[in-house]
C-alpha cells in the first residue's frame, strides 16, 4: 500500500493532503463547539459560518507557509515549526473575525480552542503519515547491522534520523563525553558514557561504530580510535563539516577511516603571506602536475590566484584529469586563473626551454620524478635520466628564462641512500646546490619529506586493497618504520618552505614520529572490525605476511645528512646544512652519468652515484 501511495503523482498527493486538512479543520471546529457547549450538538444559525470560515482561513495560510510542498516521510523540525506558525497566524485571523462579527451562539473563546485542536490534529496526521510511509515499525527486521554513534551532537542526531529512514542500521545508542548528556535520551535513543562502549558492544550486538565528530581535533580523534581499535566492530566516520552543510546524512556519506586520523597531528595553520608571496598574480609552473604531489600543489596554488598556472606532465591522462579538476575549482570559486596544460617530459631539454621561453614562469615547482624504489632499482638508467638529468634540464631552462625561484620536491630516501631512487634524488639536490652557488639570479631550494599517505604506490591504498580481497596484508619486515604526512599538509608546507629559500637551501618538514608499518597494518585490520590471524589467534580473520626487505629498502629512514638543522619561522619547517660538490667538480660526473644512463651501463651508474652521494652503498639493506 505504501508503494502505491508513494507512486501517486505529486499533484494528487497535494490534493489529498489539502482535502484532509479541510476535513480536520471541520472536525476541529465541531470538537471545539462540543467542548465549549459541554455536549453533543448539531450546528445551527451563525455557527455554520464558523464551519465555513475555518477552511477558508486556514488553507490559504497553509499554502503561504509551504505546508503542501513538504514530503511527509522526511518531515522534520523545520516543517513542524512552519506548521505551528501557520496555525498561529490562522488563530489570530479567526479570533479577529469572531471578535468583530459577534455572532449569536458562537463563543469568542472558540478562536483559541479550535486552533489548538486543529494544530493537534494536523500535527498528528503528519506524524502518522511519516511513520507509516517510512515503515519505521518494520525497520528492525530489515537492518544490516547494529550501529553505535560516537557523538551526540547535531551530526550524530542527523545521522540517527537518517538511519531511522534508511532502515540499513538499527541505532542502539549514542556515546558522548559530555556528562550532562550521559543517561539521557535523544529521540528515544539512550546516550552512554565512553567508558561503557565495550559493555554496550557486547550486550547490544554492535557491529559498527560511526564517528559523528566532524569538527573534533585530530588528537582527540586519535585518542578515541585507540580506545576502539580492539573491539570487534567496524569503525567508520562521517565527512567533514563542509560535506554536512546540506544537513542530510545517509549511509552513502559514511567513509572508511583515513589513516591520517590515526597517525596525524594537528595541522599548523598556514602563513598566508608565505603562500601568496611567489604565487599571487604570477606565472607558476608545476612539473609532474598529474602526480600525487604535483596535483595537490596545483590545487593549493590555484587558490592563491596566479595569473597563469602551467601544468607540465608526460602522462596525458593524469594531465587531463588535473586540468579538468582545476577548471571546476576555478569555476566554483570564480577564480580568474589561466590554466595551461603542457604535455612534455623533463628528459626533453628542447621542450622545457620552449615552455620557459614562451611563458616566462616566475616560480617553478619541480615534482616530476620516478619515486617507486623497486621500479627504479630495476631501471636505474631511466631513474638517472628522469630524476637527475631531468632536474638539470629544468634548472637550466629556468636559468635561461630568468625565473626567480625553483623548488625541488625531494625525499627522505635521499639521506644516506641504499637504493638508486634515493641516490638519484640526492644527486638532483647536489645539482641545484651547485647551481645556486654560482647563479644568484634564480633562487634554488629543495624540500625534503617522507612518505605521503594516499599517494600512488603508498602502503595505505595497498593495505585497503588487500583487506578488501581478504588478505593477507604484506609487510616487508616486522621492524620497518616510515615517516608519514598527508598529501595536503605536505604540499602546503612545500609552498611555504619554498617561499623562505635564500639559495641552495635544503628544507626538512617535521614528519612527527616514525610509524612502524606492522602497527599500521594491525590498526587497519582491527578498525575494520576484523581480527589479525597470528600464532596467538589462529582463528583470526586477516593474516599479516612478512615478505622480506626489497632490494635497496631500508628498515629506518632519516631526514638529515648532517646533525645541525636550523629552525625557521615556521614550526614545521627546518633547514639542513648539507655539504655539496661545486659545479666544476660535479659537471664532469654528470656527463659520465648521462652517458652511462643512455648506454644502460649499470655498474658505471652506481660508481658515479657512490662517488658523489654520501653514504650510498649498493649492497646495504
Amino acid at each position: 500500500m505504501q508503494g502505491k501511495v508513494l507512486g501517486w503523482p505529486r499533484a494528487v498527493k497535494r490534493l489529498v493532503v489539502l482535502v484532509l486538512d479541510i476535513v480536520l479543520a471541520l472536525l476541529a471546529t465541531w470538537v471545539a463547539f462540543a467542548l465549549r457547549l459541554d455536549g453533543f450538538y448539531w450546528p445551527e444559525g451563525a455557527q455554520w459560518a464558523v464551519f465555513l470560515l475555518a477552511p477558508l482561513l486556514s488553507i490559504p495560510v497553509f499554502i503561504r507557509f509551504g505546508l503542501y510542498r513538504a514530503i511527509f516521510r522526511y518531515t522534520g523540525q523545520a516543517a513542524l515549526y512552519a506548521t505551528g506558525m501557520a496555525v498561529l497566524i490562522y488563530a489570530c485571523l479567526l479570533s479577529a473575525v469572531l471578535l468583530w462579527m459577534h455572532w449569536l451562539g458562537v463563543p469568542r473563546s472558540l478562536g483559541v480552542l479550535q486552533p489548538l485542536i486543529f494544530l493537534f490534529l494536523v500535527g498528528s496526521s503528519r506524524a502518522v503519515a511519516r511513520f507509516w510511509l517510512a515503515d519505521l515499525s518494520g525497520a528492525q527486521a530489515k537492518v544490516e547491522g547494529h550501529l553505535l554513534i560516537y557523538g551526540a551532537g547535531t551530526a550524530g542526531v542527523q545521522t540517527a534520523e537518517a538511519m531511522r529512514l534508511s532502515q540499513q542500521f538499527a541505532v542502539k545508542g549514542f556515546v558522548d563525553d559530555d556528562g550532562d548528556k550521559v543517561g539521557r535520551t535523544l529521540n528515544g535513543i539512550r546516550v552512554y558514557a565512553a567508558t561503557e562502549v565495550a559493555q554496550i558492544v557486547a550486550s547490544q550486538g554492535i557491529t559498527d561504530i560511526l564517528l559523528a565528530l566532524p569538527s573534533v581535533s585530530r588528537d582527540r580523534r586519535n585518542t578515541i580510535l585507540q580506545s576502539l581499535q580492539h573491539l570487534p566492530v567496524h569503525v567508520r566516520t562521517l565527512p567533514g563539516l563542509s560535506d554536512l552543510a546540506s544537513g542530510k546524512v545517509t549511509v552513502q556519506d559514511f567513509r572508511e577511516l583515513d589513516i591520517e586520523d590515526l597517525l596525524g597531528r594537528e595541522p599548523v595553520p598556514p602563513r598566508n603571506d608565505l603562500l601568496a608571496q611567489d604565487l599571487a598574480g604570477q606565472v607558476v609552473l608545476v612539473t609532474g602536475a598529474g602526480g600525487s604531489i604535483g596535483s595537490e600543489l596545483t590545487r593549493q596554488i590555484v587558490l592563491q590566484q596566479p595569473r597563469q598556472l602551467l601544468l607540465l606532465d608526460h602522462n596525458e591522462f593524469g594531465l587531463y584529469t588535473i586540468h579538468q579538476e582545476l577548471q571546476a575549482i576555478c569555476g566554483a570559486s570564480s577564480l580568474k586563473v589561466e590554466l595551461i596544460p603542457l604535455l612534455g617530459s623533463v628528459t626533453n631539454p628542447q621542450r622545457l626551454q620552449s615552455v620557459c621561453d614562451s611563458y616566462r614562469p616566475a616560480t617553478v615547482y619541480h615534482a616530476a620524478a620516478y619515486k617507486h624504489v623497486p621500479m627504479v632499482e630495476d631501471n636505474p638508467g631511466e631513474g638517472v635520466r628522469n630524476n637527475i638529468i631531468g632536474t638539470l634540464n629544468m634548472a637550466q631552462a629556468v636559468l635561461h628564462s630568468g625565473a626567480r625561484r625553483f623548488v625541488l620536491i625531494s625525499t627522505d630516501k635521499a639521506v644516506r641512500p641504499t637504493n638508486v631512487m634515493g641516490a638519484t634524488k640526492r644527486m638532483a639536490e647536489l645539482v641545484l646546490q651547485a647551481l645556486a652557488a654560482q647563479n644568484p639570479v634564480t633562487t634554488f631550494c629543495m624540500v625534503r619529506f617522507g612518505n605521503v599517505l594516499g599517494s600512488s604506490g603508498s602502503v595505505v591504498p595497498l593495505f585497503r586493497r588487500q583487506l578488501t580481497a581478504g588478505g593477507p596484508l604484506t609487510v616487508t619486515h616486522e621492524e620497518v618504520t616510515r615517516y608519514f604526512m598527508t598529501i595536503p599538509e605536505a604540499a602546503q608546507l612545500v609552498l611555504q618552505a619554498g617561499a623562505m629559500g635564500q639559495g641552495g637551501d635544503v628544507f626538512l618538514l617535521d614528519m612527527g614520529q616514525p610509524i612502524k608499518i606492522m602497527d599500521l597494518a594491525r590498526r587497519m585490520v582491527e578498525l575494520s572490525g576484523l581480527r589479525v590471524r597470528d600464532a596467538d589467534r589462529p582463528d583470526g580473520d586477516i593474516e599479516i605476511a612478512i615478505t622480506g626487505l626489497r632490494p635497496g629498502e631500508k628498515l629506518y629512514e632519516e631526514l638529515l645528512i648532517g646533525d645541525n638543522p636550523a629552525a625557521t619561522d615556521h614550526p614545521r619547517i627546518m633547514k639542513a646544512h648539507e655539504d655539496y660538490m661545486p659545479w666544476p667538480a660535479l659537471q664532469p660526473q654528470l656527463q659520465v652519468l648521462q652517458q652511462a644512463a643512455e648506454a644502460g651501463d649499470v655498474p658505471a651508474i652506481k660508481t658515479v652515484l657512490q662517488t658523489c652521494v654520501h653514504g650510498y652503498q649498493t649492497n646495504a639493506c
